[in-house]
């Protein structure tokens, strides 16, 4: 058996990385160093409380119409136990110097053993170099949606006890996917599904040396049984299932990790088809105001009556003379507003209830399990107290963003989520949406944790028509709901004539260069 490097993250609640972009409109190539999912031992996770989820992974990059661009790069690594398939990778992974690159190990999806095969595999009498020991049929079905860009779910496997651990590592979307394994030519459906082909070959003395310090320094195992295994099953199930797959390969690479010829041909040609995808992230924008200029707003708008008390607060509230304790104050009444003005779309169901006089009265209750509400950081945390005011033992989420000003991409540093999220009305708050990208993204996790589009509620203080129509375009079930609706965006995407910066002016500070909320001015 080859190393197990999954490039995946744990399959938890709470976690951050660094590492993650949230800009829906464009696919881009980042200087950024060593932005993967995989290192030589463990996947590189920043943590939050106890738990973990993302890796250097990523939600996918998503067009106006919610799909994706252009599907993942996948590249195949096949090559004999210990062959250095995972070195071959890092090394790819380092050379390729882009961001969003996923490394998927076939060691992630053997199956899980019987009793019996459990006694065989602790007396070293398992054959799992044999195409029988995996689950196809579970890597196709995880390699494919990885792929198109869906969140994957993959197995994490326990060496020492020969079996599938409780917990599975979410991965999200890529630039490119590096699947490597033992047998990662032997099944035909895996074969569609890989835009390059490369082969490790290495000497089997040296394989045969590699596997014995693996074994005995990483796995507690000996050599006599080292040696057992490798000659009754290793030995002949690469003759028989993975040499002879070296035919279907593109390319070659004798020396593996060594040949750096090799490895400069394969990373070459990855950029060759990374950059035929790429596409300017403003002309999309720009793009995307022509076609919706002039179009009536979309029904899944719910715009706030203009009475003269929200009128007299947004007068406040967007007046540049406001001091921070009136523009709190103000702000706060308005997301009060917005939050009862929101559950009132919310289904209900009929209800008889006794009064304390005998009487019966006919109502209403919540036609659901529960209400969450998600906030995109820092703005959009400040509608958590009203949201929590109206709604009794809400449930709360957080999503971080910051802009990368390499490349002008926003990107996801945070992301904690409820558990069973799926089964929920999602209340997602942010202050301000100009373009709608925040929010297209934001939708986009949501959509990836399983949350019915039509249970996904959007609301903001303030919108711009172009984000209004971005959002409902890409997304047209989620409800959108704020106070106002202001028509114009400039060349800053900044709204005309807007409240300011939102975060700033709430905070009482001033955004640092890397922020990136959906405030006007800052969401891209």
């Amino acid at each position: 058996m080859s190393r197990s490097d999954s490039g995946s993250g744990d399959d938890s609640l709470d976690g951050l990385s660094n590492r993650v972009p949230r800009c829906p409109l464009t696919p881009s190539l980042s200087p950024r160093k060593r932005t993967t999912s995989q290192s030589k031992t463990e996947p590189p996770l920043l943590r939050t409380n106890k738990r973990t989820i993302y890796t250097a992974g990523r939600p996918p990059w998503y067009n106006v119409t919610g799909t994706t661009f252009k599907e993942a790069f996948v590249i195949g690594l096949c090559g004999g136990s210990a062959s250095g398939k995972t070195t071959v990778a890092n090394k790819i992974i380092e050379a390729l110097d882009v961001p969003w690159v996923v490394l998927l190990s076939m060691d992630s999806f053997y199956k899980v053993l019987n009793k019996e095969e459990q006694e065989l595999a602790a007396k070293n009498e398992y054959n799992f170099d044999h195409p029988d020991a995996f689950d196809f049929e579970l890597l196709v079905t995880v390699l494919r949606k990885l792929k198109k860009g869906k969140s994957i779910k993959v197995p994490v496997y326990d060496f020492t006890s020969h079996s599938r651990r409780k917990e599975w590592k979410t991965v999200y979307g890529a630039n490119v996917v590096i699947f490597e394994g033992i047998l990662a030519f032997a099944n035909k459906e895996l074969l569609k599904l890989l835009d390059m082909k490369v082969f490790v070959d290495t000497d089997s003395d040296i394989r045969l040396i590699r596997r014995l310090k693996r074994d005995i320094s990483q796995r507690g195992r000996d050599i006599s049984g080292i040696i057992k295994q490798y000659n009754k099953f290793v030995k002949p199930a690469f003759e028989q299932y993975i040499e002879p797959t070296v035919q279907v390969a593109d390319i070659v690479v004798p020396r593996g990790g060594e040949n750096f010829v090799a490895l400069d041909l394969i990373v070459q040609h990855v950029h060759s088809q990374l950059e035929k995808v790429r596409i300017p992230h403003y002309s999309i924008q720009s793009a995307l105001a022509s076609a919706h200029q002039g179009q009536p707003l979309p029904k899944t708008l719910s715009v706030m009556e203009s009475t003269p008390q929200v009128l007299g607060m947004h007068t406040i509230i967007r007046n540049k003379e406001t001091n921070r304790d009136e523009f709190i104050f103000y702000s706060k009444r308005l997301m009060r507003l917005l939050i009862e003005h929101a559950l009132s779309f919310l289904p209900l169901k009929s209800v008889s209830v006794e009064t304390p006089q005998g009487s019966i009265y006919e109502g209403k209750r919540l036609s659901g399990k529960r209400i969450t509400g998600v906030s995109i950081l820092r703005a959009g945390e400040t509608m958590e107290q009203a949201l929590m005011a109206v709604c009794k033992d809400i449930r709360l989420g957080k999503i971080l963003i910051q802009t990368n000003h390499d490349t002008g991409e926003p990107e996801l540093h945070y992301l904690r989520l409820p558990k069973d999220i799926s089964e929920d009305y999602v209340i997602l708050m942010d202050s301000t949406v100009s373009t709608g990208a925040a929010a297209l993204m934001a939708v986009r996790v949501l959509l990836d944790h399983d949350v019915a589009e039509d249970k996904i509620f959007l609301l903001s203080l303030l919108m711009a028509e172009m984000g209004v129509h971005s959002v409902a375009y890409a997304f047209p079930k989620v409800r959108i709901i704020t106070t106002a609706v202001d028509k114009e965006v400039n060349d800053q995407f900044h709204i005309i004539p807007g409240i300011g910066n939102f975060g700033d002016r709430y905070f009482g500070t001033d955004a640092p260069s890397d922020w990136c909320e959906s405030d006007e001015g800052m969401d891209f």
